[in-house]
């Protein structure tokens, strides 16, 4: 049985919001405040080097040499996405940030607790929200254009490669995880013991852990986005579509 399939499809409604926001739409458009763009890639590197670090934790454990190769791949994957950070902050002059934002420490801290504590299934979970959304937001964006200013960002994760990332700790998920509570609460589903008991689904409903912390920086992405101008600068909370 896949439980990759089932926790995403539950988690569409969120999925939706976050594609709406007008960080996201602003990315998809060009329209997005270069200010706005470059505290994001800023931010994101961080929640980028905590996200490598949490696939080098499950590596260590990795049951098995597919598994192994699997996460090995990922962190290749993320090395990617900071080059393409990097050179949007050298074009643009993005200052790397010394410390995270609120919102980023509370997804950051999430991930490696969740990395550090739980076993290989737990992991693939946590992880699984953020790869999926963002490959979800690149496909979305790019059937109305990938040129721009963030054309670049669109086309990483419209990508096939990338997609095909998101798929491969999908299937590690459905290999090591069991089918629980802990698994569906760590991606962010809530549980139903009748539905378990009946037809082995989860059920659609209010957020978890992972994808909350994907919501809760999206909409700080959303809240940043409707600034403009050199001088808004954001003062609390940090983005991400990304949800990841």
């Amino acid at each position: 049985m896949s439980l990759a399939a089932p926790l995403w499809a539950a988690s569409a409604d969120l999925a939706a919001v976050a594609l709406d926001h007008p960080f996201v739409q602003g990315l998809g458009s060009g329209t997005l405040p270069r200010q706005a763009f470059s505290s994001y890639v800023a931010q994101d590197a961080l929640f980028l080097d905590c996200f490598a670090r949490a696939y080098a934790l499950a590596l260590v454990r990795a049951p098995d040499r597919e598994t192994l190769e699997v996460f090995a791949d990922l962190i290749t994957g993320v090395r990617n996405e900071l080059r393409l950070h990097a050179s949007y902050a050298r074009e643009w002059g993005a200052d790397r940030p010394t410390a995270p934002l609120p919102a980023t420490s509370a997804y950051t801290d999430f991930l490696l607790a969740t990395a550090a504590l739980g076993g290989v299934g737990q992991v693939c979970a946590v992880m699984t929200p953020c790869m999926r959304l963002y490959a979800h937001l690149g496909s979305r964006l790019s059937a109305t254009g990938t040129g721009g200013p963030y054309g670049a960002w669109v086309r990483t994760y419209a990508d096939q490669a990338f997609a095909d990332l998101a798929t491969s700790l999908e299937r590690q998920l459905d290999r090591h995880a069991t089918d629980d509570t802990v698994t569906a609460a760590t991606y962010g589903v809530p549980w139903s013991s009748s539905w378990r008991s009946s037809t082995r689904r989860l059920t659609r409903g209010s957020s978890g852990p992972a994808t909350a912390a994907c919501r809760d920086y999206a909409q700080s992405s959303a809240r940043l986005g409707r600034e403009s101008g050199p001088s808004r600068r954001p003062t609390s909370r940090t983005l991400t579509g990304d949800n990841r």
